[in-house]
């Protein structure tokens, strides 16, 4: 586990976003209200180019988030290394202040699916997720969040409930959690529970970021929503109640809204930034 005495940046109770590199001149002339940025981890893993050095010009400005997709954590074979060291060299020389991974898995043999995938929640999932974690953390030498999923299925055999499953992780192994709130929002409708109970039940004590972002509704074979979660659309107001609820009970947390496909104008997305800070603003009042 990480050593604890270790002193790492902390990201503030205030909106985020996910950056976007046509965004890079807007947001150094006029962020808002956006206190700190997310950047997907396999976005950076090269050696060099623009990328990376408009990356360090918005590292001296904003704490920054590393957002990890390809790590497979919950994967039946053991994480790739290669992916490992390449997490570790980022994470050391950009020292952000949080990284984090999703609750499910991409990998199959040596093959890279691009989606990420539900697990069973079983005693055995549960164990091979933990020393998944205790990797991760051993070999950057910090604490890792890990994210609640977005659910169009359950599985017959899970023997824990969602929020059990993660509750137990934390005790195990000391991670911290990402709450997204539009994946409870998308999991309950599409398997028919109340977000707010969820919600109830969640280890709230463990957040150390809060995720808000777009959905498409559609139906499944039966005419019952179904709701994809794209990150392609502005944030639908039941996530924005569903938000509010949550910081009511959790108390101001960092809070950041993402927009990955169908990227707008920096305007529109700082918009979203500002109903966020609206958000902890009313938390703090």
């Amino acid at each position: 586990m990480p050593d604890a005495t270790q002193s790492f940046p902390h990201l503030p109770s205030a909106p985020g976003v996910g950056y976007k590199a046509q965004h890079f001149i807007d947001i150094l002339n006029d962020p808002g209200p956006v206190g700190w940025l997310e950047i997907h981890a396999e976005n950076y893993m090269g050696d060099g180019g623009r990328p990376l050095a408009q990356l360090r010009v918005l590292a001296d400005r904003f704490p920054i988030s590393v957002h990890g997709v390809g790590l497979s954590i919950g994967g039946e074979t053991r994480l790739d290394p290669d992916h490992l060291a390449r997490l570790k060299h980022l994470v050391g020389w950009l020292n952000p202040a949080s990284f984090s991974e999703h609750l499910a898995w991409s990998t199959h043999d040596s093959h890279f699916l691009n989606d990420l995938l539900p697990l069973p929640y079983t005693d055995a999932t549960l164990t091979r997720v933990a020393d998944h974690i205790d990797e991760v953390q051993e070999v950057l030498g910090r604490k890792m969040l890990l994210e609640n999923p977005s659910s169009y299925l359950a599985f017959d055999e899970s023997t824990y409930s969602e929020t059990d499953f993660l509750r137990e992780l934390v005790r195990r192994t000391g991670c911290g959690l990402l709450l997204d709130v539009n994946n409870v929002f998308v999991s309950a409708t599409n398997l028919d529970y109340s977000p707010h109970g969820y919600i109830d039940a969640y280890p709230l004590e463990a957040v150390g970021e809060i995720h808000l972002g777009g959905h498409d509704e559609d139906q499944d074979d039966h005419g019952a929503p179904l709701l994809i979660d794209s990150h392609g659309r502005e944030v639908v107001d039941p996530v924005w109640a569903l938000l509010d609820d949550t910081l009511a009970k959790s108390g101001p947390k960092p809070v950041l809204v993402e927009w990955d496909t169908d990227v707008p104008d920096w305007p529109v997305l700082a918009q979203e930034a500002r109903r966020a800070d609206t958000a902890l603003t009313r938390v703090l009042a």
